[in-house]
């Protein structure tokens, strides 16, 4: 957990200047921001805002991702909807019924949209902003029902409900609760936010997105809320990101389309294996982990297998980034897309020291190649996905 968490640090620290979560907190608003480079796509960020209505702490946040606040009614198709929306890396703005720490459920205002890397196109982050619905009035009879019931109090008794005593109040609650067959609170239809509301979210991301771009101009890696640049053929999408994130191997994904043949994804479990940060890898040569005593002629057969699109394994030592070495049992491997041609290609490493069966009684090489088939399920997967919405 503890490589996990640097990870998160990482997710603002590497982007933005020092400050920036002091910068975020200041905002009034309810929002998380999620970064879909790191597996599971988890939050990365929660305001004071956010963690007061959902009534979690920021350590019981951080790290997780949207399915805490899910429960038994919030409906399916409106998460499948913003799954869809972060596979095809856009906005999307739902009403979406969550549930508190309490388990008590609420209707807000869901309003996502991507931000994106000034400099590649890529997508940084997802900020998410949540504004709760006003209480929905719902018609039972002539009465009105709000989330409180405070409906009762005004629409029945009026001017003279200081009359009625509280039994009385409470009993016709309930029996006009049983009428309707659900709770006062109507969580089986979808609740509609105002103009108002709308407004609000749209006026929130705005103000989100002006600290970040601020933030990021202080370190010089900006970004925005609309993608400035083409993404390369390097380009790895939020879905393919993510999908690759449940690989717990420690692998990396190389681009042999573009020149010098670059990194263009790298696992948790690299970045542990190797001690660097995910940006001191993305765009860099395998060549980042050679060292002094780094075999040259096996350099030349990973090389080689490249040129001819063949699969290789080999022991080479390789260098973290504290310069310490390990032998490294590599196993490089085409990866093709839905087409049928190579996009990218797979190097799986396990550290030789560790060369012994794990919890599951996987060899190491069953364990390179379930990696390796993981990889290649997850690129087709999402080249189908691809070609399929651009249709």
């Amino acid at each position: 957990m503890d490589s996990k968490l640097r990870l998160i640090q990482q997710s603002l620290n590497t982007r933005y200047s020092e400050w920036i979560r002091e910068a975020l907190d200041d905002l009034p608003d309810n929002f998380t921001i999620t970064d879909p480079s790191i597996s599971g796509h988890p939050i990365v960020f929660a305001s004071r805002g956010f963690l007061k209505m959902s009534r979690y702490s920021r350590e019981e946040v951080i790290g997780q991702n949207g399915k805490i606040f899910q429960g038994p009614k919030t409906n399916p198709r409106t998460v499948m909807e913003i799954r869809e929306a972060i596979r095809e890396e856009r906005g999307v703005e739902v009403s979406l019924l969550n549930y508190r720490k309490d388990g008590t459920p609420f209707w807000m205002l869901f309003h996502m949209r991507p931000v994106f890397g000034k400099e590649d196109g890529r997508v940084i982050h997802f900020v998410a902003v949540q504004v709760p619905i006003s209480t929905k009035q719902r018609r039972n009879g002539g009465v009105s029902l709000s989330e409180d019931g405070s409906g009762l109090n005004e629409v029945v008794f009026g001017s003279c409900r200081k009359e009625v005593d509280s039994d009385s109040l409470l009993e016709l609650r309930r029996v006009l609760s049983l009428d309707s067959g659900s709770k006062v609170l109507d969580i089986e239809e979808t609740c509609k936010a105002s103009d108002f509301e709308e407004r609000r979210a749209a006026t929130a991301f705005n103000n989100i997105l002006s600290v970040l771009t601020h933030c990021s101009e202080l370190t010089g890696r900006l970004v925005c809320g609309k993608r400035c640049s083409v993404p390369g053929a390097g380009y790895v999408s939020s879905s393919l990101n993510i999908s690759l994130g449940r690989i717990k191997q420690s692998f990396v994904l190389i681009d042999p389309h573009l020149p010098d043949m670059l990194i263009v994804y790298a696992s948790d479990a690299f970045l542990r294996l190797t001690g660097y940060d995910r940006h001191e890898v993305l765009g860099h040569n395998f060549r980042v982990l050679n060292g002094v005593d780094t075999d040259t002629s096996t350099l030349h057969q990973i090389k080689e297998s490249i040129q001819t699109e063949q699969a290789c394994t080999v022991r080479i030592l390789s260098y973290r980034k504290d310069k310490s070495s390990f032998w490294n049992c590599l196993h490089l491997s085409p990866v093709r897309n839905a087409s049928g041609k190579i996009a990218y290609f797979v190097g799986v490493q396990i550290e030789d020291d560790c060369k012994n069966r794990d919890g599951h009684g996987l060899s190491p090489e069953m364990r390179q190649l379930s990696a390796v088939g993981a990889v290649k399920v997850a690129v087709r997967t999402s080249s189908i996905s691809a070609g399929s919405s651009k249709s």
